[in-house]
């Protein structure tokens, strides 16, 4: 029997690595897969349609929104984004680990809908530590960085209810217990007690 698999939600602050991380856990994996969102937003150039978005029009989208097709959904500069529920519900019954990096607000509709999603928030080891690497970056202005410095510290406020905390001070310790994780939620006896027969 093909084992169903996990979804995984990350979130966590910009700057705190997590799609390093992630990346770094799956490595040489074909069992983990990112969630594809839909926007209405045109492609941009080298886009295509079901790898980085499914483009949609805003009548499609409301429609979706309405009959609850979405796990989560917001609205980002007059553009409509979403979770496909259908999308993520196909990967996992292929037995696919299905990673969705989003941001609390989605997390918590996402928890609403599917509660055994598996949550986990990834932390750098310090604001220092996080002011350092967002400077790097290179990508923001350092008005930009404080304020994603200040949305850090909102984020620490409401990111109770979180399964999982993982502080990414060094990857390669980040990533293994990230694939931790997934190890033990596949391990759960909820899961597996047809094995007893």
């Amino acid at each position: 029997m093909s084992e169903k698999g996990k979804l995984i939600v990350i979130s966590g602050p910009s700057g705190a690595g997590k799609s390093t991380v992630v990346f770094k856990a799956i490595e040489g994996r074909n069992d983990f897969c990112f969630s594809t969102s839909v926007t209405t937003r045109s492609p941009r150039p080298g886009e295509v349609d079901g790898r980085e978005y499914f483009f949609i029009d805003r009548e499609t989208y409301d429609r979706m929104v309405e009959q609850d097709e979405l796990l989560e959904h917001a609205e980002y500069v007059t553009n409509g984004y979403g979770t496909p529920r259908a999308f993520v519900e196909q990967k996992l019954n292929e037995g696919m680990n299905v990673v969705l990096d989003i941001e609390i607000q989605g997390a918590r509709q996402v928890r609403s809908k599917m509660p055994e999603a598996v949550m986990i928030f990834i932390i750098p080891p310090s604001m220092e530590e996080l002011r350092r690497r967002l400077v790097n970056r290179g990508t923001d202005s350092m008005e930009a960085i404080e304020g994603r410095l200040a949305r850090a510290k909102e984020e620490y406020a409401e990111a109770e209810g979180y399964d999982y905390l993982i502080v990414n001070d060094r990857i390669e310790e980040a990533a293994a217990a990230f694939s931790a994780i997934v190890t033990a939620e596949h391990l759960r006896f909820a899961d597996r007690k047809d094995l007893l027969k």
